[in-house]
């Protein structure tokens, strides 16, 4: 029995990663760090129930049909919000809490993170893949 694979088309998570990066850029410019929350709020309905409202928005303005896009690994996808989560979490109640250095630390993180995902190299993509490469070479040691 073949699997089928869950995918997200590239232009949607190229939205959610512009939309991640530029709430972060708009958060240091204003200084409103109120602004973290609606990538946080976004993500975490991703995670949560399965409904991204940035991607959601984003399937009304694709052209073609959704499967004619080049597809995403939607497990990965899934693995890269949980860190971008964690850190516009982190960054958000870094915030609120007054601890400057790791507000900016974790939204560096994740603006750097999603910035160079724009421009084609997935860090967390990476992480995922040393992480199952470590799991397997873990389970033939043990085999």
């Amino acid at each position: 029995m073949v699997e089928k694979i869950r995918t997200i088309p590239r232009p949607l998570v190229r939205l959610n990663q512009w939309f991640i990066f530029l709430s972060v850029v708009l958060t240091w410019v204003t200084g409103f760090h109120w602004i973290l929350a609606f990538p946080l709020m976004a993500g975490l309905m991703g995670l949560a129930i399965n409904f991204n409202p940035v991607m959601r928005a984003g399937r009304l303005f694709l052209r073609k049909n959704p499967s004619e896009y080049i597809p995403e690994e939607y497990d990965q996808q899934q693995f890269n919000q949980t860190i971008a989560v964690i850190c516009l979490g982190g960054g958000l109640v870094s915030f609120y809490a007054g601890w400057t250095v790791a507000a900016y630390a974790f939204t560096i993180m994740v603006a750097a993170a999603s910035f160079i995902a724009i421009l084609g190299f997935c860090i967390g993509c990476f992480i995922r893949f040393q992480w199952k490469r470590y799991m397997y070479k873990r389970s033939i040691e043990k085999a």
